[in-house]
């Protein structure tokens, strides 16, 4: 049985006057918000240049700043639960608060795996159908990822994890309300 579609809020989009609407239509469609680690996210890379420490500390604590993420996500849509265990995940409608699951991930320790990675090792995780990564700049929906990667669009480490999930990765950006609502209708389409 597969889980849940997995949404994946990358952290710009904090400052989108989308983000409750987007954020709605996620929970509208039982899907699970993976988030981006942000502003908190580039506190840890201002942090290492400057004090040196670690890929892994910084891996480990971008990891816990996509869990501050989640937690301004909860309060923003109190309708999606935080939820950090794969039992609850498989439920759908919730916000994945990360550092549960993530922390021992099989992943890398570097800042080739963002967000985007581990919201793909999440799909993997929980069987999901489909992985869409909200963006707030364009992206060419058509690319494929070794494209995407090259322009930048996303992490470099995304193609090696996607050749681990059996489901469909999409990158939606400028992320926008009505073209979730229609993807995620799709995604559903197929399910039926």
């Amino acid at each position: 049985m597969p889980g849940p579609v997995v949404v994946k809020f990358g952290g710009s989009l904090s400052g989108s006057p989308d983000l409750r609407a987007l954020l709605g239509v996620t929970a509208r469609h039982g899907a699970v918000v993976a988030p981006g680690g942000g502003r908190f996210a580039d506190a840890v890379r201002a942090a290492q240049a400057e004090l040196g420490f670690s890929d892994e500390a910084a891996h480990r604590m971008a990891i816990l700043a996509m869990d501050q993420t989640a937690e301004i996500l909860a309060e923003l849509a109190p309708s999606l639960p935080l939820a950090g265990a794969r039992l609850e995940l498989i439920r759908g409608s919730s916000i994945w608060r990360p550092s549960p699951m993530a922390l021992g991930a099989d992943v890398p320790c570097s800042w080739n795996v963002t967000s985007d990675s581990l919201a793909v090792w999440l799909g993997v995780e929980i069987a999901a159908p489909q992985v869409i990564l909200l963006k707030s700049a364009a992206a060419d929906a058509g690319a494929d990822l070794k494209t995407l990667r090259e322009a930048g669009v996303v992490d470099p480490y995304l193609p090696q994890i996607a050749a681990r999930f059996s489901g469909t990765i999409s990158v939606l950006g400028p992320a926008a309300p009505d073209a979730l609502h229609k993807l995620l209708s799709s995604v559903e389409r197929r399910a039926a």
